[in-house]
């Protein structure tokens, strides 16, 4: 859950989308939105981290939670790592902060 003080999700217009980054928590019991962390999206991923299967539970659960299409996601760096950067075609930044303030604020 996000706190009063804690800053809001960063989310950068980018080309015909936006830009924004995550905190990925592999191996998890079930997949889910934490929260905010340092402007990152947290996600708790029941996934290994092994053969891309996080990645492709990550991309899979936010193109649910956003309404995109799966191929609309794509990790920009981090591929190998636990922060990552994704680039979300045809959505605005106004879409994406609605999305998970109706989420993350419950």
């Amino acid at each position: 859950m996000k706190t009063p003080d804690e800053p809001a999700l960063r989310v950068e217009k980018s080309g015909n989308g936006v830009r924004f980054s995550v905190k990925v928590v592999p191996g998890s019991s079930r997949t889910m939105i934490t929260g905010i962390f340092g402007g990152m999206l947290k996600v708790k991923i029941a996934a290994p981290p092994e053969k891309g299967k996080a990645n492709q539970t990550l991309i899979e659960y936010l193109s649910r939670f956003l309404g995109v299409r799966k191929n609309q996601i794509t990790i920009t760096a981090g591929a190998a790592s636990p922060v990552k950067t994704l680039q979300v075609a045809e959505i605005t930044p106004q879409q994406v902060h609605q999305a998970f303030n109706q989420d993350i604020h419950k």
